[in-house]
């Protein structure tokens, strides 16, 4: 009996673990309390079609605490029908194209002499560097935003969080 148990509780977890990798960058976003306000965003900016896409895509993305940050009635002003185009700047930026799990960020710091520059799905520049063990990125306006989690894996990609939200020219 109690291998029976062992192997049933051994199933169940094989079975979550499988669900939770079978997400694509949306689910995996979507499933996550603290990112309730990227998911709204996501959605305002019609994107999740692309975010679910074949990709492989890697998503810096802001907790809900980061876009509380950002200076009050942006969030909402942001989600409104006539703010999309920028929105969709916004979130954009905090995309790249292909999958950089962190070891792969790393050696584009250490290959790049300290630095990584890394080409958004906006076309914009986000600058990755090590500040005292952590990763940093820099964004076009010089502003910054600290590596809190990394290498949520989905099917289609792979989600760093970060604490604050980049932001492009």
């Amino acid at each position: 009996m109690k291998k029976f148990f062992l192997l049933l509780l051994t199933s169940a977890a094989s079975i979550l673990t499988t669900q939770a990798q079978s997400k694509d960058i949306v689910g995996v976003a979507a499933g996550s309390a603290d990112h309730s306000t990227l998911v709204a965003a996501v959605k305002a900016a019609d994107l999740v079609g692309t975010l679910q896409g074949a990709g492989p895509f890697t998503v810096f993305a802001p907790t809900n605490a980061a876009f509380g940050k950002l200076p009050a009635g942006t969030v909402e002003g942001l989600l409104k029908p006539e703010a999309k185009p920028t929105l969709t700047k916004i979130l954009t930026y905090h995309v790249v194209a292909g999958k950089l799990d962190a070891a792969a960020v790393l050696k584009a710091i250490k290959s790049g002499g300290g630095k990584a520059v890394l080409t958004t799905v906006s076309g914009g520049k986000l600058t990755a560097s090590l500040d005292g063990g952590k990763v940093k990125l820099t964004d076009e306006t010089g502003a910054t935003a600290w590596v809190t989690a990394t290498d949520l894996k989905a099917t289609n990609g792979v989600i760093h969080v970060i604490d604050s939200v980049v932001m492009p020219k």
